[in-house]
């Protein structure tokens, strides 16, 4: 089997910063004549870097698409690459400028600049998967067979999320971060304190403020209750009274135990035993919370495992795969098709198993992870799904989706199904009784889809029997 070769482009799109990344994607098809392979990445080699720059905005929260067309085509100059010759591209943007409305900008702007573009706006849970990902802690659940969690430490904020193999159980975030108290390097003056740490001053009855001098006495009650509130995220120790003050979005479930985790972030580099001479060379709190975080009881009742990644992956790129879909496994309804960049949702199997309420109350739970600024968007909905299923199983699975997708179907996003086992058409035929009158779904099986694929349905063809079908892959460096 011949292996492709492709050129593909990753745009990070931060709050503050922006960066571009170069690379060359060998992709291993491993085809099968009755499922949609999932692509395979066997190789992959960054060929060019861009500089980080301060991300272009017009204003807070407006992305300056038109800057971010000529720091695109620049970098393409000066790397010496032309656009024409990239065929897959991806964007990931994240924290305050995650939004819809600059999604549409950026993949207008950037139309032109890669055969295809994947745009993502991730929210709180999305960037938590994302980091676990970049991580590596999905397969050191896998490789371990038990649930592993990682904790991105970066300036603002903590990004959580449970790993159980593959299957993303859980996630959370906490505004935790280096950079919640900003120092002067050379005065050790306090120039900045975020609101919450600011409220937090004043519950302790602290007399710090922006202008006090910092040091590590001062500072080390402020870091005592960080680091408590971080320890009770995963389950361990008796719940400080500041715990909910600090959560971003949600806590963990933590209805099971996390026996390993794994840290990622820029505060990730800063866990070491001993401090360094200058504790404030970064100009914030991150090496204090570090030291901290190594001395806690974190590293004394869990399994630390050692990151692929600690500073956050960047997107170095997108693969794809295209596929034709056909006969028995689908069901749609007309009218709906071509759907561009759809986010998968996969739910873990253990979803999968559960009565239909529980079943609907995962669903509509995972849901929220695509819900940005109080925005959600469409989704597809993934699942393992059974081998031989008896008519009850299907009746359940129609039950639990229709239940828990009720705010899409509410706002009559066409739903779209996606099942790995052979089952599509019965699950079609549940679905089409259940769903209000003429409601717009496809319901396809035989696709191999993660958390973090992206899939496009192109119009039917063959008198309707087969749909063209492409599953990208988002690529971390």
């Amino acid at each position: 089997m011949k292996d492709d070769t492709i050129l593909s482009v990753g745009i990070d799109l931060g709050t503050s910063t922006t960066q571009l990344v170069l690379s060359r994607l060998t992709i291993k098809n491993f085809a099968s004549a009755f499922s949609v392979p999932r692509i395979n990445i066997s190789k992959k080699e960054v060929i060019y870097k861009s500089d980080i720059i301060f991300t272009p905005l017009l204003d807070q929260q407006t992305i300056d698409a038109e800057a971010i067309k000529h720091f695109v085509a620049a970098q393409y100059s000066k790397a010496g690459i032309d656009k024409q010759k990239i065929q897959m591209g991806a964007v990931i943007i994240t924290g305050e400028t995650a939004r819809k409305d600059n999604a549409n900008l950026v993949t207008e702007a950037l139309s032109g600049y890669a055969g295809d573009f994947v745009v993502a706006t991730a929210g709180p849970d999305l960037e938590s998967i994302i980091a676990g990902k970049g991580a590596g802690t999905n397969i050191a659940s896998k490789k371990s067979r038990h649930y592993a969690a990682n904790v991105d430490v970066g300036g603002g904020t903590s990004n959580l999320v449970v790993f159980d193999g593959d299957d993303v159980l859980d996630t959370a975030c906490f505004d935790i971060g280096g950079r919640l108290i900003k120092v002067d390097k050379k005065t050790h003056k306090i120039t900045y304190i975020s609101p919450k740490v600011t409220q937090l001053i004043t519950q302790l009855g602290l007399s710090l403020a922006e202008g006090s001098q910092a040091s590590p006495e001062t500072l080390a009650p402020i870091i005592q209750v960080l680091v408590q509130v971080l320890e009770n995220s995963i389950g361990i120790g008796e719940r400080s009274p500041y715990y909910d003050m600090f959560i971003t979005n949600h806590g963990l479930r933590l209805d099971y135990v996390i026996p390993a985790l794994t840290f990622s972030g820029g505060v990730a580099d800063c866990l070491q035993e001993n401090l360094p001479v200058d504790i404030f060379k970064y100009g914030d709190i991150g090496l204090l919370l570090g030291n901290a975080i190594r001395r806690s009881e974190i590293f004394k009742q869990k399994e630390v495992i050692h990151s692929l990644e600690t500073i956050r992956a960047t997107v170095v790129g997108a693969g794809s795969h295209t596929t034709d879909v056909s006969g028995s496994t689908i069901s749609y309804t007309n009218g709906i098709l071509p759907i561009r960049n759809l986010p998968i949702l996969k739910m873990a199997r253990q979803d999968e198993a559960q009565d239909v309420q529980p079943l609907a109350a995962s669903i509509k739970e995972k849901i929220n992870w695509y819900r940005v600024q109080n925005e959600l968007s469409n989704v597809a909905l993934a699942f393992n799904g059974l081998g031989n299923p008896h008519f009850s199983d299907i009746q359940r699975y129609a039950a639990g989706i229709v239940a828990g997708a009720a705010v899409l179907i509410e706002k009559h996003e066409p739903l779209i199904i996606l099942v790995h086992e052979d089952m599509a058409k019965a699950l079609g035929h549940s679905l089409f009784a259940q769903l209000p009158e003429h409601y717009p779904f496809v319901c396809i099986d035989s696709v191999k889809v993660e958390n973090g694929d992206y899939i496009d349905l192109g119009e039917p063809i063959a008198e309707g029997s087969v749909l063209p079908v492409i599953v990208k892959t988002l690529i971390f460096g």
